[in-house]
């Protein structure tokens, strides 16, 4: 279990590092496109959640996000032995959900930085945070699916 919250802590403060840089480095709503046409650095302020969904409901998104926190420890986590790839998973996530939480509560927003641009369309910026977040989901629902079909072979 050590070894989780060891590495929750690392990538945590690789995503708050990252919003620290970022926030000094550029003004609001304003980027560096790296690759053109295709990704860029581009800092703004996102007062929802995902896709913005939510927006101005700081207080609703923190609870939410604190009882998720809970829920998530509770279900999957307290009491089992995990193996060493879901231990990464869950640093992964719970990093990216304290990463996100911090920021509404320090700031009252999000700070997103990741611009991505697929043929013509302007994916939604996000940051290190939602990254892990969802990296971390995909994989231990394919983790849950391949440890399932292995049992009923």
């Amino acid at each position: 279990m050590r070894k989780l919250w060891i590495l929750t802590g690392f990538f945590l403060l690789l995503d708050q590092f990252s919003k620290y840089l970022i926030s000094n480095i550029f003004e609001l709503n304003s980027g560096y496109e790296i690759i053109p046409t295709f990704f860029s650095l581009f800092y703004v302020h996102n007062y929802g959640a995902a896709f913005s969904l939510f927006q101005d409901s700081r207080f609703f998104l923190i609870g939410i996000t604190i009882f998720a926190l809970g829920f998530i420890y509770w279900s999957f986590i307290y009491q089992k032995d995990l193996v060493n790839p879901e231990k990464l998973a869950y640093a992964f996530l719970f990093a990216g959900i304290l990463g996100n939480l911090i920021d509404r509560i320090i700031h009252g927003y999000v700070i997103d930085f990741l611009a991505f641009s697929f043929f013509n369309y302007n994916f939604p910026i996000f940051n290190l945070a939602d990254s892990f977040i969802v990296c971390s989901v995909f994989y231990l629902l394919i983790f849950e699916w391949r440890k399932k079909n292995e049992h009923s072979i």
